[in-house]
């Protein structure tokens, strides 16, 4: 087995809560997502820490220092550290009121300011703050190039609050985003932005969605007739959209996805998380894996300390066996023995 210590493994808890609620399944709590990442093992090596949502139930965002200090003692307990954090911006649409952008900014500045306490804790030696646009894709398409430039002012200035904590923003991949639906509509949003604290994040189930041209048929990559058995051209489509992308890469997730959308509770459909094991997943996660990872050189961008894993709106009960999380770390290794390095 690779000694590689590089980058850092992580699980996701807000697993437990995207996708559930009163029209689908009870949320799984933060202590049990921890538990099932804690006790994951295989060949000897666990998971070295955890991706967090600051959103109720899991986290309060608003937690006293005491609060704060206890939830580091308890992940360190565990011999785990944090890594990338989740604002909860849903409030306030980014395309939205003067007065929506503004919440969507102030949970921005809560967020920094809660991973700068982690930091000073010394729990959280690394990662980033995740956003998204908190606006849909029907909404953003009745103007979309002022929504655009409105989405983009939001981000400039939720980027400079973030400045002020050495923060790094990464704008999230996944089609359910208005302005971050398709490659190019992220790329054009980013742009905008223009910031040197705005980045990506790539997960290797939702971004894939890009490449079919859901919720964006002009942007399509592979062909609409794409035989899934078509190795050589899956891998030209991936380095078509990671050169577009990679340079903006600052998180990532790895994933499974079988080509498909779901959705679940509350949550709009996206790019189908799959397990590991999954039969019908269409991607070689360890090999699609360095096209994130690897510039188009084959060198190791080294772009981040850690990656996750994402696996939104599994059924309850297969996120409450222990085998799941074992198969997840399973597959996490495999990415770091062909894709990491010693540090």
């Amino acid at each position: 087995m690779s000694q590689n210590n590089y980058p850092k493994l992580h699980n996701a808890t807000w697993p437990g809560i995207v996708g559930k609620g009163p029209d689908s399944e009870p949320v799984i709590s933060f202590d049990e997502m921890l538990k099932h990442t804690a006790a994951a093992e295989v060949g000897g090596v666990k998971f070295d820490g955890i991706d967090i949502g600051l959103f109720d139930p899991h986290i309060d965002l608003d937690m006293s220092d005491d609060g704060i200090k206890k939830l580091a003692e308890k992940v360190q307990n565990l011999n785990l550290n944090i890594g990338s954090l989740v604002a909860p911006i849903w409030g306030g649409p980014a395309m939205g009121s003067k007065e929506e952008r503004a919440t969507f900014v102030e949970m921005v500045r809560k967020s920094c300011v809660f991973g700068q306490k982690l930091k000073e804790l010394g729990v959280r030696p690394y990662g980033v703050v995740r956003i998204d646009s908190a606006s849909s894709v029907e909404n953003w398409a009745k103007d979309p190039i002022n929504n655009t430039k409105l989405i983009a002012q939001t981000f400039r200035e939720a980027c400079d609050v973030a400045a002020d904590f050495g923060e790094k923003l990464a704008a999230e991949g996944e089609i359910c985003w208005g302005g971050m639906h398709s490659w190019r509509a992220m790329i054009d949003t980013l742009d905008q932005t223009n910031r040197p604290n705005i980045g990506f994040q790539a997960d290797m189930s939702h971004t894939f969605l890009y490449m079919l041209g859901y919720n964006s048929p002009d942007d399509r990559i592979l062909p609409k007739d794409f035989d899934w058995n078509d190795r050589e051209t899956l891998d030209e489509a991936f380095k078509k959209l990671t050169k577009a992308l990679r340079p903006w890469t600052i998180d990532f997730h790895v994933a499974q996805n079988d080509g498909t959308v779901f959705g679940s509770g509350s949550h709009d459909k996206t790019g189908r998380h799959c397990l590991a094991t999954d039969p019908n997943g269409k991607l070689d996660i360890t090999h699609d894996a360095g096209h994130w990872l690897r510039n188009a050189d084959g060198q190791l961008t080294k772009a981040f300390k850690h990656i996750c894993w994402d696996g939104c709106m599994f059924p309850n009960a297969v996120m409450g066996k222990q085998n799941t999380w074992n198969d997840i770390l399973a597959a996490m290794i495999k990415v770091r023995e062909a894709h990491g390095w010693v540090g």
